[in-house]
């Protein structure tokens, strides 16, 4: 295989458009470092870097219908981005996937194609 950026993508094996997204990389003869991200939970810091990749703020990056959202209050902290970051470190259920790192370079996997435009 020719020599190509590392690529990595945050993935829950239970999300179809996360197993989507990892199959279409897989086409493509990328074969990612998968992280499953709910047994190995990123940090704030983690996320932090994620967020400015993406250039997304925490609330685009929110799952918004899970009930840890409701349960946390967090529809209260929208513009609170310190407590939406805590919340998805300790709850990562909360994080929308999945996200596909390539360099400095993120996409979210929603729809699969997205991921294309960083590789």
């Amino acid at each position: 295989m020719a020599t190509q950026a590392h690529v990595t993508i945050y993935h829950n094996p239970r999300c179809t458009k996360s197993r989507q997204t990892l199959q279409l990389l897989r086409r493509r003869g990328i074969e990612p470092a998968v992280v499953e991200y709910l047994n190995e939970a990123p940090d704030e810091q983690q996320l932090r870097s994620l967020l400015k990749k993406l250039r997304m703020r925490p609330m685009d990056l929110i799952r918004r219908k899970e009930k840890q959202f409701t349960d946390l209050g967090l529809e209260k902290k929208q513009n609170d981005d310190t407590a939406l970051i805590r919340a998805m470190a300790k709850n990562p259920i909360l994080i929308e996937r999945p996200i596909v790192i390539k360099g400095t370079k993120a996409a979210l996997g929603r729809p699969p194609e997205n991921v294309l435009e960083i590789l």
